[in-house]
C-alpha cells in the first residue's frame, strides 16, 4: 500500500501514514458503526446536506474529490478500496442532491480509546457552507458510538481555515513536526476529547522512541523514561541492545527473552537513575509457558542473579499488589514510569510489552508504545495513547498468573 501526504487546500485534515490496518484484532462494535450509518440530514439550515455511510459504488467519486482537492500526495484508489473494506475505520460520504461533495475518514486503533481522523476533502463548490463542520460533527458522533474518547489529527500549519475550524471545535494542540510534508511545511498535532472524560488541554513534551527489534520494547521504553529525565541520555540502537543484553532473561516462551523488571531497573541503575521496581507476585516470573525444563532452569537462574544484584544495589523490589493511584502519585512527584502489559486487546497476540506511561488524568492514562505496527511511516500514534483506566487494568496483567508488573524512575 503507497505512502500518501495530503496538502490542505479546501478544508482538509490529513494523516500521512498509509497504514495497513488489517492486522489488528476487530473491535466488536466496529461492523455496526463502520457499515450500516443510517443516512442523517443535516440542521435545517443545511438541510439539503446529507451524511451516509461510504461504499464501494462510492469509489469513482471518491477518487474525483481526491483530484480536485489535492494537488499532491493523494490517496490512491487502491487506498480508497482498501478502507471501504477495512473493519478498522468510519468512512462517511457527505450529499447534495445525491452528489457525494465531500468525505471524511476515522481510522481506530484496536484497544485503545483513541481515534484519529485520516483524512477530510470538501469540494470547492460547498466551500463555506459548514460541510466540514457537519462532517466532522458526524465522524466525533460515530467515533464515540465505537467507544472512542479521543480524536486525534493533524494538519498543516498554513492552513489557517481547518485551524480555526478545529479549534472551535475545542481541538487543543499538543505537538508539532518538523518539515512533515512533501512541501516540507510544518504540521499541527491536534487532539479532542470526544466524550468529554477528562480536562484534557496539553500533554507533556516526552521523547519517544521505536524499537528497532521484536524483543527490545523493554529497552525502548527504559530509553524514553530516562531521557524525559536527563537530556543528556543517548536513544540509539547501540545503547538499546546494551540495555537488552543487561536485562534480558535470555529465554521466553519460543525465541528471545525479553526484559525483566528488576534487569530494567539494575540496568537504570547504572546509569546513574533511582529504580523502584513493583510486582504483583514472587519470583519466578516468566516460566509458566516455557515447556523445556533447560529453558525454565536458565530463566530461573537469570531471575535470582537479578534479585540478588538488586539487594546489592539497594534497589526496592516491593512484591505486594499496587493500583494505579500508586503510578499517578509517582506521576505528579516527578517520577516516570514503565509498566509491562499484555498486547492482545490491541494486536491479538499473547506477549509480554514494556511501555511508558506518560500521563494520567482523572479517567485516563496515556503511554508511549515503542512498537509501530506495520505499515505506519511514523510512531504518531504510538505517542500518548490514551486509555480508560478501566481499560488499562485488563491491558496491565498478563499470563495465566494474571503478572502487574512496574518500574518507577527518579
Amino acid at each position: 500500500m503507497d505512502t500518501h501526504e495530503k496538502i490542505n487546500c479546501q478544508l482538509v485534515s490529513s494523516d500521512h501514514s498509509d497504514c495497513k490496518e488489517s492486522g489488528l484484532k476487530q473491535d466488536d462494535f466496529k461492523q455496526e458503526h463502520s457499515r450500516h450509518i443510517k443516512p442523517q440530514p443535516a440542521s435545517s439550515a443545511q438541510a439539503k446536506f446529507v451524511t451516509r455511510a461510504a461504499g464501494l459504488s462510492d469509489l469513482a467519486a471518491l477518487v474525483d474529490i481526491e483530484q480536485n482537492c489535492f494537488a499532491t500526495d493523494r490517496l490512491s484508489k487502491r487506498s480508497f478500496r482498501h478502507w471501504l473494506q477495512s473493519p478498522q475505520c468510519i468512512f462517511i460520504v457527505i450529499e447534495q442532491a445525491t452528489q457525494i461533495v465531500g468525505y471524511g475518514l476515522v481510522i481506530m486503533r484496536s484497544g485503545t480509546r483513541l481515534a484519529r481522523l485520516y483524512s477530510l476533502a470538501i469540494l470547492s463548490d460547498v466551500r463555506g457552507q459548514g460541510v466540514g463542520k457537519l462532517l466532522l460533527i458526524e465522524l466525533e458522533k460515530l467515533s464515540v458510538e465505537a467507544g472512542k474518547l479521543f480524536l486525534r489529527l493533524e494538519v498543516e500549519k498554513t492552513n489557517k481555515r481547518a485551524i480555526s475550524l478545529y479549534q472551535a471545535m475545542g481541538y487543543k494542540v499538543f505537538g508539532d513536526y518538523k518539515n512533515y510534508y512533501e512541501n516540507n511545511n510544518d504540521a499541527l498535532r491536534m487532539q479532542k476529547s470526544i466524550r468529554h472524560y477528562s480536562n484534557f488541554n496539553r500533554l507533556p513534551t516526552y521523547p519517544w522512541y521505536e524499537q528497532t527489534t521484536d524483543f527490545t520494547c523493554g529497552p525502548a521504553a527504559l530509553m524514553m523514561a530516562m531521557k524525559s529525565i536527563s537530556a543528556d541520555m543517548s536513544m540509539d540502537q547501540q545503547t538499546e541492545l546494551d540495555l537488552w543484553r543487561e536485562a534480558t532473561t535470555i529465554f521466553m516462551m519460543s525465541g528471545h527473552g525479553g526484559c525483566h523488571p528488576i534487569g530494567l531497573a539494575l540496568a537504570a541503575e547504572k546509569r546513574g537513575f533511582n529504580a523502584k521496581v513493583l510486582i504483583n507476585q514472587t519470583l519466578p516470573l516468566f516460566t509458566a509457558g516455557v515447556r523445556s525444563e533447560h529453558k525454565k532452569q536458565t530463566v530461573e537462574l537469570v531471575e535470582a542473579q537479578f534479585a540478588s544484584r538488586a539487594a546489592t544495589k539497594g534497589i526496592q523490589v516491593e512484591t505486594a499488589e499496587f493500583d494505579l493511584d500508586l503510578l499517578q502519585s509517582a506521576l505528579e512527584s516527578g517520577g516516570r514510569v514503565l509498566s509491562l502489559i499484555s498486547t492482545y486487546q490491541m494486536d491479538g497476540y499473547k506477549v509480554p510489552h514494556w511501555v511508558t506511561i506518560t500521563a494520567m488524568d482523572d479517567d485516563c492514562l496515556y503511554f508511549h508504545d515503542p512498537s509501530v505496527p506495520d505499515g505506519h511511516v511514523m510512531g504518531f500514534d504510538c505517542q500518548h495513547i490514551p486509555l480508560a483506566k478501566e481499560d488499562f487494568i485488563r491491558l496491565s496483567s498478563y499470563g495465566k498468573n494474571k503478572l502487574r508488573t512496574a518500574i518507577i524512575l527518579n
